[in-house]
């Protein structure tokens, strides 16, 4: 019961981490920017909505490597994390070494291209990093469907 818990958590913590990712990348910003095109009160609405993901995103982060560690305790076949000793833990270095990226990604979008003194011209870049975030995502999810498979869950 205890290790369904922690699954349920740690999938509950991907599912608003990426989905909210595809979420503001394929649908808000493009919706908002039909609507509003690229002014002042379309920049308000889209900072407004990332400001409030941010928690969201900060606390899935924090669950998703907690339960994590504590998935990773219980499978026989990891051999722990950035191992390549078999195909299980290879698969899981990987996801682990995109998840880090997306971490990176998502800190310095958050900490450094948001903050109001951030340099000028930062939205291409803002913009392009949450596309790449969510392009990861995405492949965290297939590597996590395959070493689901490959651990027989």
């Amino acid at each position: 019961m205890g290790l369904g818990v922690v699954k349920i958590i740690h999938d509950l913590a991907t599912a608003v981490w990426v989905g909210g990712l595809i979420v503001l990348g394929a649908v808000v910003v493009p919706a908002t920017r039909a609507s509003m095109g690229k002014s002042p009160q379309a920049r308000t609405v889209l900072d407004a909505i990332q400001k409030r993901l941010t928690s969201f995103v900060y606390t899935s982060m924090v669950l998703l490597v907690a339960s994590g560690l504590l998935l990773a305790r219980h499978s026989p076949a990891f051999r722990g994390f950035f191992s390549f000793q078999n195909p299980y833990s290879a698969l899981l270095a990987v996801k682990h070494l995109l998840v880090v990226l997306m971490i990176a990604i998502g800190l310095f979008r958050s900490l450094v291209l948001v903050r109001p003194r951030a340099p000028a011209g930062r939205e291409p870049l803002k913009m392009g990093l949450l596309y790449v975030n969510m392009t990861l995502g995405l492949f965290v999810l297939i590597l996590s469907g395959l070493g689901a498979a490959l651990a027989g869950l």
